[in-house]
């Protein structure tokens, strides 16, 4: 087998075959295939795409270049939730505790931020003392002991993934929609849950900007789910405004806080609710996903799984006595009010524009190494929708004088008050 031969027939639009896909990861990995071939077989991939097979075969060879995590050995049904990364979205750190309290079990590895999408485990660091790194013994021993756990991905996970995934950065061939699915799904795959939920994100800030995107990526993901024997659904949520008012590192967490007491915003409660409903039914805790969601919100509402919360961060090392007075995640930022200078309806916000100015504070990193500001973010007083008076607060920015002129340019450009009330679908569709 050549590998020029592999590329010349997917260049013509050829079905590949597996053993074909296989020996292009495996001979990438290794070094055997150097990178302009690799980027020229990408190329063709991006031009003439992969049916739902060849997408299948490319995810699974790339978990099979790594460590694939057996859960086996916990009881139940493991569940997991995967976020396509959007502007304030804290789901999995209310989600956690969530299911576990409610009797699922979910073992979850999580990344850093990258770019104006915020990552877990840096918010998860914002909190003294946690700790992201667990040997897998203990990462284990946690989720049957208490019902959940989040670590930070090893680099053992998928590492063919993390070499392709570098080399599709600077070949133009990041959006092509079968190599997205296949990379996403190599890592979830290789998690070992048995249940798992896609929080697909569309809209200004998303990865995906179309709904008829984030449809055909959710499809052809459920479809690879599927094939590799999981049980996954896959749930197209906006990103047209960031979700929930915070965005930030610790900034989140306080709001997550927040939503597990009962009091958190509407948007993030029924994001969460909707993904634990599907999860609580998946696990067979519920009979259907509509009992699954109503309990799931139901419980949010009432802030009894606010304890579950505090058993997870102490378990991974965190100072529980920091984050129950959560005033502690709020720092000694200063704090810059933006304020309305016309009357009528907040009309638009630009997500992806809020992203950036939180990453212009330090909040978010351009590259992998680069070192972030965990108390420093943006504070949205205004959602679509609402009446705007002029002279109220839009948003407060947190901040450390780093970055201050530029956000505050950047938030004064993406925001548009008008005479229009605009509402926003949040759950665009369920796959």
């Amino acid at each position: 087998m050549e590998i020029v031969d592999i590329i010349n027939k997917k260049k013509y639009g050829k079905a590949l075959t597996e053993k074909e896909i296989n020996f292009v990861v495996e001979n990438y990995t290794t070094g055997s295939i150097p990178d302009y071939q690799m980027a020229a077989f990408l190329m063709a991939v991006y031009f003439q795409g992969m049916n739902d097979d060849e997408s299948t075969s490319l995810a699974m060879a790339m978990r099979d270049s790594g460590d694939v995590i057996n859960l086996d050995d916990i009881d139940g049904v493991k569940v997991d939730k995967h976020s396509t990364g959007g502007v304030g979205d804290k789901v999995s750190l209310v989600l956690a505790p969530l299911v576990a309290h409610l009797g699922a079990k979910l073992a979850k590895m999580s990344g850093r931020g990258l770019g104006h999408t915020g990552g877990t485990i840096d918010k998860l660091e914002s909190i003294p003392g946690f700790n992201v790194v667990l040997g897998m013994e203990d990462f284990k021993q946690q989720v049957r002991d208490i019902g959940c756990s989040i670590v930070g991905q090893s680099g053992d996970i998928a590492p063919a993934d993390k070499k392709i995934y570098a080399l599709r950065d600077v070949t133009g061939t990041v959006d092509s929609i079968p190599l997205i699915a296949s990379s996403i799904m190599s890592k979830k795959l290789a998690s070992g849950a048995d249940a798992i939920v896609l929080d697909v994100k569309v809209g200004s800030g998303a990865f995906m900007k179309t709904k008829a995107d984030a449809i055909k990526l959710s499809k052809l993901m459920v479809e690879i789910g599927k094939k590799s024997g999981k049980k996954v659904t896959a749930i197209l949520t906006s990103m047209e405004e960031p979700l929930g008012h915070k965005i930030g590192n610790s900034l989140e967490v306080y709001e997550s806080i927040e939503t597990l007491e009962g009091k958190g915003p509407k948007d993030l409660t029924e994001v969460v609710s909707v993904i634990t409903g599907h999860l609580l039914f998946a696990a067979q805790i519920t009979e259907s996903y509509d009992l699954g969601y109503e309990l799931a919100k139901k419980t949010l509402l009432d802030g009894s799984a606010l304890y579950k919360f505090y058993e997870f961060v102490e378990a991974q090392g965190g100072d529980v006595d920091f984050i129950k007075h959560k005033e502690n995640l709020l720092g000694d930022t200063k704090q810059h009010i933006v304020r309305a200078t016309q009357k009528g309806y907040l009309e638009k916000i630009d997500a992806l524009s809020f992203g950036i100015a939180g990453m212009k504070l330090g909040a978010g990193r351009m590259h992998k190494d680069e070192k972030i500001d965990l108390f420093v973010g943006l504070d949205l007083h205004k959602k679509i929708g609402d009446t705007v008076e002029i002279g109220e607060p839009i948003v407060t920015l947190y901040h450390h004088d780093k970055g201050l002129e530029d956000a505050i340019e950047l938030i004064n450009q993406s925001y548009v008050v008008g005479p229009k009330k605009r509402t926003t679908k949040l759950i665009e569709e369920t796959i």
